[in-house]
């Protein structure tokens, strides 16, 4: 009891500072009946966040040989061009970072792409969006290599 009382001045204290009503509620103490809609929701949130596959396609790129730093910043160019394909839910990239040397370090790409889809459907429709074909017509002539790993995160 001495809690809830606590917890109450607490909140007419915020209130005075001017935070606002969001806070007091989510301070004050919940019901059984609140405690109980509460965990549902969070156990269905959560089971929903387990099985919920996202599929990751990561992309290497090795530029050419003789490029100008400033033509290999441009490259970045290529997956702005690609940010407004409606199946990407996320688009990532960089430059290799220069991480200490070891056996399973290969920092030798110039460039590395990281797509998030949410299905295999959404990253088919990527593959062979207009958009992304044409920025593949565009700026491939810019690398000598290009490897893809493309995985099904859970």
């Amino acid at each position: 009891m001495e809690r809830r009382h606590f917890i109450k001045q607490a909140g007419a204290a915020v209130a005075l500072a001017g935070v606002g009503a969001g806070v007091l509620a989510a301070c004050a103490p919940k019901t059984s009946n609140e405690e109980n809609n509460q965990t549902a929701s969070n156990n269905e949130t959560n089971a929903t966040m387990e099985n919920k596959e996202v599929i990751a396609h990561y992309v290497l790129f090795w530029l050419k040989d003789g490029l100008s730093e400033q033509e290999i910043s441009d490259f970045a160019n290529f997956f702005e061009e690609l940010k407004p394909i409606p199946s990407i839910k996320s688009l990532h990239y960089g430059r290799a970072a220069n991480t200490n040397a070891r056996d399973v370090v290969d920092n030798s790409f110039t460039y590395n792409l990281l797509v998030y889809c949410d299905t295999m459907e959404d990253i088919n429709t990527y593959e062979t969006h207009p958009i992304h074909l044409a920025a593949i017509e565009k700026y491939s002539k810019f690398w000598s290599k290009v490897v893809v790993h493309d995985s099904v995160l859970k």
